[in-house]
């Protein structure tokens, strides 16, 4: 009799594991038929709050809520069977304690089945990533620009330019380090503090406009699927997919209007007696 193991999904340890190995590949991931589509060529997939510009037309990710997180976590695991899947802790539900960001963190992965979380925020942050890796919550860290602090930082821009922003960002990178994230995703800052936190901290660091010097890169999906209007400088448009769906909507269009869609090979004729 044949003994036929399952597949067994990737976890935190093991990313955490990939530091100065393979680069870590991941995207953004909020549908199960994209999730199902990405699952086999990344090492993880991040739900991200992001979902609250891409898929429902805000202007940042601030208003996103714990309930939305947790709907297309859900998905999203549906879809995969293989990556680690992360979910961000939205705006306002873990900054007010540890014990906040302990609860939500505790129902997100209750009801999602996702294996870590990740949230925002370096060195004043730092207490509760300690309090949620001691009790055995994964957290994925945030530094560099965070777009949930987009309304302190004025608007989405490189930080980590000149030397004294470079410092803090630094010190933001080694202080979750220490308290325990597995990893860290360093968004929109200069290459060089990039390649110099990631061969100074032990967790893996994950780019998104850092360097190619970082242990893996991240995007979001639909940026580089090219169905995004406006993209930032650090995305490259591996397709352009947008273009694409306009153009098969035009023509379904055209062919409704002309009746000559549906045609017979899409209608049902009647069961012969």
């Amino acid at each position: 009799m044949s003994v036929q193991s399952a597949a067994r999904r990737l976890t935190a340890p093991d990313i955490r594991a990939r530091k100065g190995g393979e680069p870590i590949v991941s995207l953004t991931a909020y549908h199960a038929h994209t999730a199902r589509l990405v699952d086999p060529h990344v090492d993880f997939m991040l739900v991200g709050d992001s979902l609250g510009m891409v898929m429902h037309g805000l202007e940042t990710t601030v208003p996103v809520t714990v309930d939305m997180m947790i709907l297309q976590g859900q998905a999203v695991m549906r879809g995969s069977a293989r990556a680690l899947v992360v979910v961000d802790l939205p705006f306002g539900s873990y900054e007010g304690s540890p014990q906040q960001a302990f609860a939500t963190a505790a129902r997100v992965l209750k009801e999602t089945g996702a294996g870590a979380i990740k949230l925002e925020g370096g060195r004043r942050m730092a207490e509760t990533v300690r309090f949620l890796a001691d009790r055995g919550v994964p957290v994925m860290g945030h530094v560099g620009l965070t777009p949930q602090a987009i309304n302190t930082l004025g608007s989405f821009k490189a930080l980590g330019r000149d030397e004294a922003s470079a410092a803090l960002i630094l010190d933001d990178a080694r202080s979750i380090a220490e308290a325990g994230a597995f990893s860290i995703v360093l968004e929109a800052i200069s290459e060089p503090l990039a390649r110099q936190i990631t061969q100074e901290v032990a967790p893996p660091t994950i780019g998104i406009g850092g360097s190619p010097a970082c242990d893996g890169q991240i995007l979001v999906l639909e940026d580089m699927l090219g169905l995004s209007d406006r993209v930032p400088r650090f995305v490259k448009k591996f397709a352009e997919i947008g273009p694409a769906i306009g153009a098969a909507v035009e023509a379904y269009a055209s062919e409704v209007r002309a009746r000559s869609f549906p045609g017979p090979e899409h209608v049902y004729a009647p069961k012969k007696s």
